[in-house]
This record gives structure tokens, C-alpha cells and sequence, in this order.
């Protein structure tokens, strides 16, 4: 089992920055998949952006060139750089993680972290 706390959401303008940050309570190295969702009002959550153990990463087509992902193994943190910000970045982030066990797999949840793109 893996608990997840996001941080760093909040108001920013068109055009700003903002960096998540998703703290896990146990090491993340070997984590199948760890990654960012968001969910709009009156939309379905989405995938924004996934990085795997081996180091690979996906992005949302919305997000590409302006957002990164990133993952630091020894803070056991997976950080979401949203750069460009647009208001239709306007959601509620939610952080991922994928555990394998054997031919199946388990999913967790941070409580999740708003994200207001306003002028």
C-alpha cells in the first residue's frame, strides 16, 4: 500500500506557473507507474501525465511542452511542472499510483489539490 499527499495547488494567472508535489509514504522506486489526473467540474477525470519506473513518461496531448513530470527516488516525491498555464487547466490534480502484483495491480489516490487559472 502507497498514501499520497499533493501540495502546491492554487490561484495563478493566465500565463503562470505552478509546481505539485506528491509525496509518498513509502520508497517509490520500484512503483509500477505514478502519474497526475485532473478533473474539471462536470467533467470525467483525465490522465495529465504518467512516469514509469524505468524513467519513461506520457502526457495528456493538452498538457505536452508545458507541463513535466519528474520523479525523485530518494524524497520518495513525484513533482508536476505546469508551466503556460491556460484556464482551461482549471481543475482539481490528483495524484496516481500503480502498484503491480503479480498479474494484477492496485491503484491509489491523493486527496487531490485544486488548480485555479484566473485573472
Amino acid at each position: 500500500q502507497v498514501q499520497l499527499v499533493e501540495s502546491g495547488g492554487g490561484l495563478v494567472q493566465p500565463g503562470g506557473s505552478l509546481r505539485l508535489s506528491c509525496a509518498a509514504s513509502r520508497s517509490i522506486f520500484s512503483i509500477y507507474a505514478m502519474g497526475w489526473y485532473r478533473q474539471a467540474p462536470g467533467k470525467q477525470r483525465e490522465l495529465v501525465a504518467s512516469i514509469f519506473s524505468g524513467g519513461s513518461t506520457n502526457y495528456a496531448d493538452s498538457v505536452k511542452g508545458r507541463f513535466t513530470i519528474s520523479r525523485d527516488n530518494a524524497k520518495n516525491t513525484v513533482y508536476l511542472q505546469m508551466n503556460s498555464l491556460k484556464p482551461e487547466d482549471t481543475a482539481v490534480y490528483y495524484c496516481h499510483a500503480r502498484l503491480l502484483r503479480g498479474t494484477t495491480y492496485n491503484d491509489y489516490w491523493g486527496q487531490g489539490t485544486q488548480v485555479t487559472v484566473s485573472s
